[in-house]
């Protein structure tokens, strides 16, 4: 199956023509995780060719630059109650590193296709696909990508088709919210967006505020500031205390060329540049965008819920702005000035540190004892 494809980090877009990129890749590229020594690093980028951490922004060579989801996992992995709705182009159920934690209602669907009005939402351009993998992909050596919440449901809501207008596709936005909201998800994954405000949209989200579920959303791809009322960026720009808005930095923890920012209306930034994840057909390739970038910050509020179900969104959002890695090149441009730190959120809710190594998490995935593993523990 060949995926439709736009330049690098044009948007998906309920409004406009998008598309997030896709590049479909059959030779894996292999990071190294984080440390700084020498030896770790050497071992660590043969370790990953038998495990399945090969997106930067969940592990890398640079421990600066990932969310230290590796760290989060030794505290919570996600747990299934945690229903993650994704709302997007559909989803291939079927992908081996995604049919374990697919969400199921009583009837066995795993979502409904606004597009078409029928349960399960096939995907036939990929960008939900690769969405859900950076959210909730399982982690295990004969597969391909982890997810940074790996044990937690994806749901799959399907609003958008390039050959619909951008009314139609608006109008089936609101549909979708509107569905997660009444069929049990905690959180919502929206990545994308448009310059207008929709009395709709926002009142669908505002019940999503009420029942308690987080909406994380994309800040958008015109490399714009959406502080100025001519560049808002709908539905960040909506501040209601459930909205998470999130630009995408790049492996050196500076926004990439395309991203949105903004001091006041986004919240938080996340890794967004040539991140690896699933496409549809049991594929793999890399995107760009605030849209890979939003996937991060949903799957940490997933953790966050999955270790106490009790926090409101409001506290999410607080906890997640609050625990930020702070780099100067952020500074000014989002209101964390930071970039979003798995462990570091899941620290912050006042849990113990675990006595779990890292190295044991990795050795849960990994196929056997490693180079890695051994230079992890000889540290």
């Amino acid at each position: 199956m060949k995926f439709k494809s736009a330049p690098l980090s044009s948007p998906l877009n309920r409004r406009r023509n998008f598309v997030a990129t896709v590049a479909v890749i059959t030779v894996l590229s292999f990071g190294a995780l984080g440390g700084n020594s020498k030896k770790i690093k050497k071992a660590a980028s043969d370790a990953l060719k038998t495990t399945s951490l090969k997106n930067w922004g969940i592990a890398n060579a640079h421990a600066s630059s990932h969310i230290d989801a590796v760290g989060a996992w030794t505290i919570e992995k996600g747990s299934k109650n945690v229903v993650v709705a994704v709302i997007d182009t559909g989803l291939d159920a079927n992908h081996p590193d995604l049919k374990a934690n697919v969400y199921h209602d009583a009837a066995g669907n795993y979502g409904y296709d606004f597009v078409k009005n029928s349960v399960n939402p096939k995907d036939d351009h990929g960008h939900g696909t690769h969405v859900a993998g950076i959210i909730g992909a399982i982690s295990n050596p004969k597969t391909g990508v982890s997810g940074v919440a790996q044990g937690v449901s994806i749901m799959s809501v399907k609003y958008y088709a390039d050959t619909n207008s951008g009314a139609l596709n608006l109008k089936n936005t609101v549909k979708a919210i509107e569905w997660a909201v009444n069929n049990g998800a905690k959180v919502i994954n929206y990545s994308g967006g448009g310059p207008e405000f929709a009395e709709e949209e926002y009142v669908a989200l505002k019940k999503a505020e009420s029942k308690g579920i987080v909406v994380v959303t994309a800040a958008g791809n015109e490399h714009s500031d959406t502080d100025l009322p001519e560049n808002y960026y709908y539905p960040s720009a909506y501040r209601l205390t459930n909205i998470i808005s999130v630009s995408a930095t790049d492996i050196n923890n500076k926004l990439i060329g395309s991203s949105n920012w903004g001091k006041t209306k986004v919240d938080v930034t996340a890794p967004g540049e040539n991140i690896y994840s699933t496409l549809p057909n049991g594929m793999y390739g890399y995107m760009t965008g605030t849209s890979q970038a939003t996937a991060f910050v949903s799957g940490i509020a997933a953790l966050m819920l999955s270790k106490d179900p009790t926090l409101t969104p409001a506290r999410i959002k607080e906890v997640i702005r609050a625990s930020v890695d702070l780099y100067p090149e952020l500074s000014g441009k989002v209101a964390s000035g930071g970039r979003v730190n798995a462990k570091k959120a899941l620290l912050a809710l006042g849990i113990t540190p675990p006595k779990t190594k890292e190295a044991d998490v990795i050795r849960s995935i990994a196929r056997g004892p490693s180079a890695l593993l051994e230079a992890m523990m000889a540290e």
